[in-house]
């Protein structure tokens, strides 16, 4: 009985399915030569498509090893890139280094046990300028000369700072214990020198010398002359003048000796005259300040021989 029931049921189920699936393709509509089109890509399309893939493929293939062959040959590190590494306290570079545009830094210094090189086919320039980019110094090494453009220029000592020379549009200062000039010709000044000491080398003479034109001492509080071990000598091919416009002229020495003073003579009528070679003279002055010698007699006999004034 149940067998039988149960069979009833499935059969009706299988009725039902079949007429709602009768139903549902009687209600749809019937096309007559209905065209099916294939769904993607066929023919060349698809042949082209292989085709970029590929060639993008070999692309990123070729950029990816020439990365790896760039990386390699520069160096590429985590620290930094060939000579340059890349450090807390700045850049550090190693070798020869070639800068083909300006370079901006803020101090440049060598290791401890090698020089700094700074090398260019031309002009080493070094530039300093202000907040506003202004050129406030320059220093250019060339070929023919060193140049330096700034408002004082400054070379000091190593151990204690001291400035050893400055220069600036006013004056021009040597701090140096001693200037020495080597060459042959000496020193030559274009106009006034000032200075306290001028003092020759041990055993080397001291000459001061104005081959065309005068040579002028001065000073306000007097200028003194001394040789302690040796002798003075003035020579000049005109006049010597010794002026005081205030004071005297003082001529200290156990021996005053004047060479070459003119000699003054008697008249040929004069009894004083005699053939005998005369060995004393007298010291005579003209009005005009002239020195002469008269050969000495009793008396003074500058007057007999003052014919020698009307000459000068």
């Amino acid at each position: 009985m149940d067998r039988s029931t149960n069979l009833d049921i499935e059969e009706l189920k299988m009725t039902r399915e079949q007429y709602i699936l009768a139903t549902q393709q009687n209600n749809l509509p019937r096309t007559e030569n209905a065209q099916l089109y294939p769904v993607g890509i066929y023919g060349w399309r698809k042949r082209c498509l292989y085709f970029f893939v590929l060639l993008l493929l070999v692309t990123m293939i070729v950029n990816l090893a020439m990365t790896i062959w760039i990386l390699k040959v520069m160096n590429f590190t985590v620290d930094g890139m060939g000579n340059l590494r890349v450090t807390k306290k700045g850049i550090r570079l190693e070798g020869i280094s070639e800068f083909l545009l300006p370079l901006y830094v803020k101090e440049i210094h060598s290791r401890k046990d090698s020089p700094l090189v700074l090398q260019s086919d031309r002009n080493v320039t070094v530039n300093a300028r202000n907040h506003m980019g202004q050129l406030t110094g320059q220093l250019t090494v060339g070929a023919d000369a060193v140049e330096a453009q700034c408002k004082r220029f400054e070379v000091r000592a190593n151990e204690d700072g001291r400035v050893l020379f400055s220069a600036d549009e006013d004056e021009i200062t040597i701090g140096a214990e001693k200037l020495k000039v080597t060459g042959t010709e000496g020193a030559v000044f274009g106009h006034s020198v000032e200075t306290p000491h001028i003092r020759a080398e041990p055993s080397q003479d001291l000459r001061l010398e104005s081959p065309t034109r005068s040579l002028i001492m001065e000073a306000p509080r007097g200028v003194q002359v001394s040789a302690a071990a040796g002798d003075f000598k003035a020579t000049c091919r005109k006049e010597l003048h010794l002026q005081s416009t205030e004071g005297e002229i003082f001529l200290n020495a156990k021996t005053i000796r004047l060479g070459n003073l003119p000699t003054g003579s008697f008249p040929s009528s004069s009894p004083g005259s005699s053939s005998s070679r005369q060995t004393v003279y007298e010291l005579c002055i003209c009005p005009n300040g002239k020195l002469y010698l008269s050969p000495a007699g009793v008396g003074s006999t500058c007057q007999s021989s003052s014919n020698i004034c009307l000459w000068s």
